[in-house]
């Protein structure tokens, strides 16, 4: 199984870039809750180890790179919230939060290696994308693991006050439980509205209120 590594860092080095973050998010498909982004650029002579996809690491490994990286790298996490996921489209939502996690970093950024294969409209500074980057990519691999252990956080931050979608196990999506705590208790200022689920449950809720 192929890991991550420097490459496409350090063929943008050769062609004139220095400061070069990778960019990720995470977040598009829960039913409540921001989508997050976080933008890295790494210090070539201190990586930790063990950078990889996300999702391929346990949480507790998530924690402890989110930490090293956090001490170890610039480092910069930025959201775009459910009122401008439902003005604008999920899609767009995630590339407001990856531009201004870009702008976030203290470094200004020469070059950004975006996972995915789409470049924000409104990003300034070079580019490029790479599919399933965060398996490709440390900086891009670091930027997810960035995200995700931030985005979990906030979740289970909402959950204490929110106790019956079981946001603190499933980050928002659409979980059994997740789902039955809609059934019961309804939707909250956190959900999507824009997301067909939850439309269609207001939906239903207004008709049944005519």
């Amino acid at each position: 199984m192929t890991k991550p590594d420097f490459s496409f860092e350090k063929a943008a080095q050769k062609r004139g870039f220095r400061h070069i973050a990778g960019v990720d998010e995470v977040g598009r498909g829960p039913l409540a809750g921001p989508v997050v982004a976080a933008a890295v650029i790494l210090d070539p002579a201190n990586i930790p180890d063990g950078l990889n996809d996300s999702k391929k690491l346990t949480a507790k490994r998530r924690d402890a790179l989110y930490d090293a990286l956090l001490i170890a790298a610039d480092v910069s996490i930025a959201e775009a919230t459910v009122a401008e996921i439902d003005a604008h489209n999920i899609l767009r939502a995630s590339h407001i939060a990856m531009v201004r996690a870009i702008a976030g970093l203290s470094q200004v950024v020469d070059h950004a290696l975006i996972d995915g294969n789409m470049i924000p409209r409104d990003l300034a500074v070079s580019s490029e994308t790479l599919i399933k980057g965060d398996g490709r990519s440390l900086s891009i691999a670091a930027a997810s693991i960035v995200a995700k252990v931030w985005r979990d956080r906030h979740m289970v931050t909402l959950a204490q006050q929110h106790p019956h979608y079981g946001w603190d196990k499933n980050a928002g999506y659409p979980t059994a439980q997740h789902k039955l705590g809609l059934e019961q208790f309804g939707v909250t200022e956190h959900h999507r509205r824009s997301f067909k689920p939850i439309h269609n449950i207001l939906y239903q809720d207004e008709n049944l209120s005519d």
